[in-house]
């Protein structure tokens, strides 16, 4: 029951940052000028883009590791 919560739980939250992302990316590419640094506001986002993939990635594996176990067989 708690792995479905924190599973439906996680995917809105990471659904939440990924529309975050991308009404970021289009108000750069559209409302800010040359002379505001769009460069820098497009290095700012990649490296959350990073740091959101990196949360998803060490989120499914904590996920995997409570459910395997050390030994790799499921509890």
């Amino acid at each position: 029951m708690l792995g479905k919560v924190k599973k439906v739980f996680f995917s809105g939250v990471f659904g939440i940052l990924y529309i975050s992302f991308i009404a970021q990316l289009v108000y750069v590419l559209g409302w800010v000028s040359m002379a505001q640094g769009k460069f820098a506001f497009l290095g700012l986002l990649a490296v959350e883009w990073l740091v959101i993939i990196a949360a998803r990635y060490l989120s499914k594996r904590s996920g995997g590791a409570a459910q395997h176990g050390f030994n790799g067989r499921r509890h």
